[in-house]
């Protein structure tokens, strides 16, 4: 796709080139022909042909994030111990921990 991208605007540096040098034109007239015909209609098509691109590459990352988060909440409900070694307060579905006074 960016051959056909860098292929029109050669195309159309080259009528802006043409305008330029000609007698009856403008630099002036070379760049708006550059601008209209070149730049603009080329970051269109660019901004347009990306969108399957940019969507697809949401969704991965909300995918990722999703994941994420289901595997913080499976760790957080393992029954492992915390940092401290002591067993999880969720080892079981519907337990409470037991809760003693220090000696």
């Amino acid at each position: 796709m960016y051959i056909v991208v860098v292929a029109w605007l050669y195309v159309t540096l080259m009528m802006a080139v043409a305008e330029a040098t000609n007698t009856t034109g403008t630099v002036l007239g070379a760049v708006v022909t550059f601008v209209l015909y070149g730049l603009l209609p080329v970051a269109l098509v660019v901004y347009l042909m990306g969108s399957p691109g940019r969507r697809r590459a949401i969704k991965v990352r909300e995918a990722a994030e999703r994941a994420e988060a289901r595997r913080l909440a499976d760790i957080q409900h393992s029954g492992l111990p915390d940092a401290d070694g002591h067993p999880s307060a969720a080892a079981e579905p519907g337990s409470v921990a037991p809760v003693r006074k220090e000696p």
